[in-house]
């Protein structure tokens, strides 16, 4: 199923999008994540909610850095030993079609990171990586925006990477059973329409089961908790001579089976 949590009428409530049409559930995100089945209580146009982050305020949002083989390529480093964790803070979710806004203020260089999301759907503490994907709910598309001068300045990554507004995720919460092999998917970033990155899951250094594993093996991963699994190479800090988001630019974001994740930006 392809949820979605969105806003009607001053409403908020989750669906299974449909086509062009949500069908509404009256299940709350405790029941849905448990597993029970979707009922239907109306249907609506699609165009005509608002869609939100598909999870408003996860318990925790653990984030992987130097993941992707052709990621350590373009910046000349030997892949990590054991999976690079920080995290993002809760308070930097953002919705689709958000706005991504930051204050020349703060920082000048804002850069985007096209990542798989993975959403817990049962508790997992000390699982082995061959029954990990039975914890996982499902997938959805993440963008792991990036303040580089306050990243790479304060020598740790979270304040960089964990302004408001600084973590999109959408559209659609796609359930773990219409993903089977999380590490065959084609993943994208575009910028005002001009490809950023573009690369395959395959190129991940530890695959989404073994990041469960290894995570849950340090604290337990709750139900509704999110892991952005890393990112491919592109990105803009990168280029020669690098390349930063600017007022006005829209990002895009699409992940193969999930669908395409769309926020412009506005700089202050």
């Amino acid at each position: 199923m392809r949820w979605v949590r969105f806003r009607h009428e001053g409403a908020e409530a989750f669906g299974v999008s449909s086509g062009r049409e949500v069908r509404v559930s009256s299940l709350s995100w405790e029941r849905i994540l448990a597993g029970e089945a979707a009922d239907e209580v109306a249907r609506l146009e699609r165009e005509r909610v608002r869609l939100l982050a598909p999870l408003g305020r996860p318990g925790k949002i653990v984030a992987i850095g130097l993941n992707y083989m052709d990621h350590c390529r373009e910046q000349d480093l030997e892949p990590p030993a054991q999976p690079v964790i920080f995290c993002k803070f809760s308070t930097s979710v953002n919705r689709p079609g958000g706005e991504i806004r930051w204050s020349s203020r703060l920082t000048r260089k804002v850069d985007a990171e096209a990542e798989l999301a993975v959403v817990i759907g049962k508790t997992a503490r000390e699982v082995d990586a061959s029954r990990a994907l039975d914890h996982v709910f499902g997938y959805t598309c993440g963008n792991d925006v990036s303040a580089r001068d306050l990243q790479f300045s304060d020598g740790q990554w979270v304040r960089g990477k964990s302004l408001d507004r600084f973590c999109p995720l959408g559209p659609v919460l796609v359930t773990a059973d219409e993903i089977p092999d999380p590490q065959d998917l084609e993943i994208a970033c575009r910028v005002n329409g001009e490809i950023r990155q573009r690369s395959n899951t395959r190129e991940m250094i530890f695959p989404v089961a073994e990041l469960v594993a290894y995570c849950s093996r340090a604290f337990t991963l709750e139900p509704g908790d999110v892991i952005l699994t890393g990112t491919p190479d592109g990105v803009g800090v990168f280029r020669d001579p690098p390349l930063f988001l600017a007022d006005g630019d829209v990002v895009e974001v699409e992940i193969e089976g999930i669908g395409t994740l769309v926020n412009p930006c506005r700089c202050r």
